[in-house]
């Protein structure tokens, strides 16, 4: 039997050890190459990345594994996820591969794929690689060798794709906005984006060193954002996380806001232009209150499993665009075929400027339901579904909540951590509820 490799977004863990180690990238690369060549004989794929100091060690692996297996390589060098999906499809490609943790410390590396459309690719597909992975591998002779390249001026193709995103009726002058990129794969899009389209930019987390992603910066540690913003006395701030495909937004008053009600507001501007919305797609851990306003304008709210994949999956089932995530991962499949920081950000500023309501004012009566979200780290073999205490704490607990609350606890897909998220109309009754659930993790 194929071992599993790929989680919830694709491939992913510490930079040496297993699997990510420069020669298993060299077997996987070779291993994806095998399977494209069973619909293609001469197949060209994508390889972007973002700011680690791993990526480069992997990218060189991955590139030696796809040249083995007689696949050309473009190479883009450091740019954020949705961009190697736009280049991708924009060019025709045959697979794109981002070279990636995400959110994650710099300790951290992994690896995903999107199709030749920029889109995820199905369960199918990964479990042809990871099948592949098993087989020996069959070196292409040399005159059949890949070759490598360096696509010129991916950034510069990228930032005009992402303006195009915003109405071309509009523009950010007169906006003073800071742009944190988490000293990630944005750090050289970013602030361009936004000033090219006439803000004034105050940029922050757009240094990177190899070491330095997420570490302070970006939609994972806000408080920098909030700081700048006031600082600088600017109207909004962006923090988008290491590979940018998701964002936070701060307003001059220092107010965070999520992606549940960044979401709404995406929602508001497409109401608000006469368009019609038939209904969008959050997760489990979706605010109450964005769903109850949501169907108050009539547009149908649907649940999806926490992870973009879902929200993607039920969008299309559905044949509906907008969809998103509280961490701020947001889908706007008109716009793009994967979530992205950048234009999730145009977008909600583009509603800001449509309308000449600020975000707050256009949030108004939306009062989010406090949520509790602990993490409790999980040991080896830790069975915490069959846990007679805990299920025995959730049935008091939900007993407690009644109709004034919900509990949701979930397993990470990329660490090893059970999460267990508690949302009630008090704070304080929350707060107790998830401390009880934990202890009784830990018991």
């Amino acid at each position: 039997m194929s071992r599993k490799y790929f989680g919830t977004d694709g491939i992913r863990g510490t930079v040496g050890q297993s699997p990510i180690t420069p020669d298993f990238m060299l077997r996987l690369g070779h291993a994806v190459g095998r399977v494209l060549r069973k619909t293609s004989q001469r197949s060209t794929v994508l390889i972007g990345k973002d700011t680690r100091i791993s990526g480069y060690m992997l990218e060189s692996a991955l590139e030696a594994g796809f040249a083995s297996a007689g696949v050309n390589v473009l190479l883009t060098g450091p740019l954020p996820t949705p961009g190697v999906a736009y280049l991708t499809r924009a060019l025709r490609l045959d697979l794109g591969v981002v070279i990636s943790a995400s959110h994650n410390a710099f300790q951290d590396n992994g690896i995903k794929f999107f199709s030749a459309k920029g889109e995820k690719l199905p369960d199918a597909w990964e479990l042809a690689v990871e099948a592949a992975l098993d087989e020996e591998p069959q070196w292409v002779d040399s005159a059949s060798l890949g070759r490598a390249k360096r696509l010129e001026d991916a950034r510069g193709r990228y930032i005009e794709f992402c303006k195009n995103s915003f109405g071309s009726d509009l523009t950010l002058k007169g906006l003073k906005i800071v742009v944190d990129a988490a000293n990630g794969a944005a750090y050289h899009v970013a602030p361009d984006v936004f000033h090219e389209l006439g803000a004034e930019v105050i940029s922050i987390g757009c240094k990177p060193d190899g070491f330095n992603i997420n570490a302070g910066f970006g939609a994972t540690s806000p408080g920098a954002l909030v700081e700048a913003v006031k600082t600088h006395g600017a109207h909004y701030g962006i923090a988008l996380d290491g590979d940018a495909d998701r964002l936070q937004l701060v307003d001059g008053n220092g107010r965070l806001y999520n992606g549940d009600e960044l979401l709404y507001a995406m929602v508001l501007d497409r109401l608000g232009q006469g368009q019609r919305v038939p209904g969008a797609v959050g997760t489990l851990m979706t605010n109450m209150a964005v769903e109850l306003a949501l169907r108050s304008r009539d547009v149908e709210f649907v649940r999806a499993k926490v992870g973009d994949r879902y929200v993607l999956e039920e969008l299309a089932a559905r044949g509906w665009e907008l969809g998103g995530e509280g961490s701020g991962h947001l889908l706007a499949l008109d716009k793009h075929t994967t979530g992205d920081g950048i234009v999730s950000a145009l977008l909600v500023l583009q509603s800001v400027c449509r309308s000449g309501r600020s975000l707050a004012e256009q949030l108004q009566g939306v009062d989010l339901f406090p949520q509790v979200l602990l993490n409790i780290r999980l040991q080896p073999g830790q069975d915490w579904k069959s846990s007679t205490r805990l299920a025995e704490e959730q049935a008091a607990v939900t007993a407690e909540l009644g109709n004034k609350g919900r509990i949701l606890i979930r397993a990470s897909g990329t660490e090893p951590l059970l999460r267990i998220m508690v949302e009630a109309s008090d704070a304080g009754m929350a707060q107790r509820c998830a401390q009880r659930l934990v202890d009784a993790v830990s018991a």
